[in-house]
């Protein structure tokens, strides 16, 4: 007799997969009021993020991030509001922190309703639609039978897209197949490998460390390309090594468990030549923690509407539905990982800028109602190179979940969103009221009345002007030309052909590794940024800054011709998205943060004031703000003239930064 317990539960959207993706897509959905159920088959949310595994979130910072009002890469949205949430409320950086907080994110929102511990093992599929799926919780003997209008695959392996069977990619594409220059001769079924990471703590005496005898052993030769042990970097004592990497040979999901055992007889048998072999000053250092769940990077990849190729992220390719970009470099390591020691651990072919994901990479081809966000999107395996980081991720998870909300309000399928272009439009608008950003798309929002109204400030600086938070976007990606460290001039930006191909081999863009392996032997690297394409900058500041000698309080006001009706006030505030920000377990890569903190540009103190018929009223009062986006939904509707915005303080900087203003009846 079975023990086992059937639920049958209903929503309107089911996100299967519980990493950044999954939580951002879950997220975007519920809060646009889509009743959302999140499965993961983990105890705790974030994938590769989460504490079983410690990978910190990369993205379209790539390795050198930005420049301050110059160009500001760094993902808006909802996994900046994480970020922003994480390098305030955990300045221990506590790996657990990171779980515990996706976990209060998810359970803050009333139409979000979270499986943990609980895994999509079917699909039913009838006349081209899902409609239900199961899945098992064993801990507690449950089985749910979960019904929804739309799906999103947001597990990585793709295994809810598996069972409904939806046509998937694995290994890796002829160059010949989508004209790919850095793509293999011949095609194979070889995919990157995976990484257990480890991290280590300093003593204040001796700490000796016998290894057991089924480590691997490695030699200084098998080092050649893979540095340790360096400072000022994630190449540290503190923290594992990402290049750690081994199982790209073999079946990333079928051989997991054997990948799992060789990787912990690697990873240890690499602590053991540190402490023992090395000649490194380790003795106070012992191993603190090792994971036991393999980083796993890449596995199947679906097919959807459209196959993003390599040359629609060189030539940075404008897409109609874009919801979500990216700018991480193409990032390919040798599948045998450690086992090719005579080969560099990754090449990382620099992109010059910045490129769209289109919703059509993230929508099935065969079934009428499945997204798919994270690593498992519909692109081949040069391209995924660089989209499956978890940033890039998230960022396309906010918009597989918005898209899925606005389209199910609408009443159209996921298979027909693209082909609705006042649909795609609205969930584009969506999209940047939420601070995402789409590059070139600008503001266009029927709704906001700001954008009807005069801007004044009681100061400002030039190129800071008060009507700039009524611009087209809340950044700045124009960039500057390629320097160097020293600022003499770099070489040249990669040609692209004009028939939209990536460079040829005699034009290929820099690896960015080898910049790395410079700076380490140097201290000198070249800079290599990644901007928007030029004809879609828009460049300037996109913000009003205030003179810094006026000094603080500094006002913003908006005034109407006519009185308005408000009842909502959105602000997007600076916060120095220029920068490096994620939670990281690497001291040398934290040092280039600001963590721990609120970020220094970011308005601090503020009140907010409405000029009604009984004059000047407040209306709201903040304290202690960190956020980059902050929403105001007034206790009531007010009829008012004007509006102001009093900055009282910033966290850092001796004037107010504001990037976007709206106003909604």
């Amino acid at each position: 007799m079975s023990t086992v317990t059937e639920h049958r539960l209903d929503c309107d959207l089911l996100v299967a997969g519980g990493g950044m993706a999954g939580v951002c897509c879950a997220l975007a959905a519920a809060r646009l009021g889509t009743r959302v159920i999140l499965v993961q088959d983990r105890a705790m949310l974030g994938g590769n993020a989460s504490s079983e595994i410690r990978m910190h979130i990369v993205g379209a910072t790539g390795l050198h991030a930005g420049l301050p009002l110059v160009l500001e890469p760094r993902e808006g949205g909802l996994i900046e509001e994480i970020r922003l949430e994480l390098a305030v409320r955990n300045p221990q950086r506590s790996a657990a922190l990171m779980d515990l907080t996706l976990y209060e994110f998810c359970r803050a929102e009333p139409n979000l309703t979270l499986l943990l511990n609980t895994t999509v093992v079917a699909a039913r599929v009838t006349a081209g639609r899902i409609t239900d799926v199961t899945a098992e919780r064993p801990s507690t003997e449950d089985r749910f039978v979960i019904t929804a209008k739309s799906f999103a695959d947001c597990t990585g392996d793709g295994r809810l897209a598996l069972e409904a069977g939806a046509p998937f990619m694995r290994g890796r594409e002829a160059a010949d197949a989508h004209g790919e220059t850095l793509a293999p001769a011949a095609a194979d079924a070889k995919t990157l490998g995976s990484t257990i990471l480890f991290q280590a703590k300093r003593h204040d005496r001796p700490m000796p460390y016998t290894p057991p005898p089924w480590v691997r052993r490695f030699t200084p030769a098998d080092f050649k390309f893979r540095p340790f042990g360096k400072g000022g970097s994630d190449l540290g004592l503190e923290y594992g090594y990402w290049w750690l990497e081994w199982g790209g040979h073999l079946d990333t999901i079928k051989d997991n468990e054997r990948i799992r055992d060789e990787l912990l007889a690697i990873a240890l048998g690499i602590w053991n030549h540190i402490k023992n072999e090395s000649g490194l000053d380790a003795a106070h250092w012992a191993l603190e923690w090792i994971g036991f769940l393999p980083g796993k990077r890449e596995s199947r990849r679906f097919i959807g509407q459209h196959v993003l190729t390599e040359g629609d992220l060189f030539t940075s390719r404008a897409f109609p539905d874009a919801i979500a970009y990216g700018g991480w470099p193409i990032d390919t390591h040798p599948p045998e990982g450690v086992d090719a020691p005579d080969e560099p651990p990754c090449t990382q072919n620099h992109l010059p800028h910045l490129y769209d994901i289109p919703l059509r990479a993230c929508v099935a081809s065969t079934l009428r109602n499945l997204f798919f966000a994270g690593r498992n999107i519909s692109a081949t395996h040069i391209a995924f190179a660089s989209t499956r980081v978890m940033a890039t991720c998230a960022v396309i998870g906010q918009g597989v979940g918005t898209a899925a909300a606005l389209a199910l309000r609408a009443g159209v399928e996921p298979a027909a969103i693209a082909a609705d272009g006042a649909l795609v439009r609205q969930i584009q608008q969506r999209l940047l009221r939420d601070d995402a950003y789409l590059i070139g798309l600008p503001r266009a929002d029927a709704d906001d009345i700001a954008c009807h109204a005069t801007v004044l400030a009681t100061s400002a600086q030039s190129g800071g002007e008060p009507a700039l938070v009524l611009s087209a976007q809340t950044r700045t990606v124009h960039g500057l030309p390629l320097v160097s460290e020293g600022g003499a001039p770099s070489p040249p930006r990669p040609s692209i052909g004009a028939d939209g191909a990536a460079p040829s081999d005699s034009n290929r863009p820099a690896n960015q590794w080898e910049n790395v392996l410079k700076e380490l032997e140097t201290g000198r690297t070249q800079a290599l940024y990644t901007s928007a394409p030029p004809e879609r900058a828009a460049p300037g500041t996109h913000r009003w800054m205030s003179d810094p000698a006026a000094g603080l309080p500094a006002t913003l006001e908006l005034r109407w011709a006519a009185p308005v009706t408000i009842r909502e006030v959105q602000f997007i505030f600076d916060t120095g998205l220029h920068r490096f920000l994620t939670l990281s377990q690497a001291d040398g890569y934290t040092a280039r943060m600001l963590w721990g903190r609120p970020q220094p540009e970011t308005v601090r103190d503020y009140r907010l004031e409405a000029e009604t018929d009984a004059g000047w009223q407040l209306v709201h009062r903040e304290a202690g703000n960190y956020q980059r986006r902050r929403v105001h939904r007034l206790a009531a509707v007010v009829t008012a003239r004007a509006l102001r915005l009093v900055v009282e303080a910033a966290h850092g900087l001796d004037h107010a930064r504001v990037c976007e203003v709206r106003v909604y009846s």
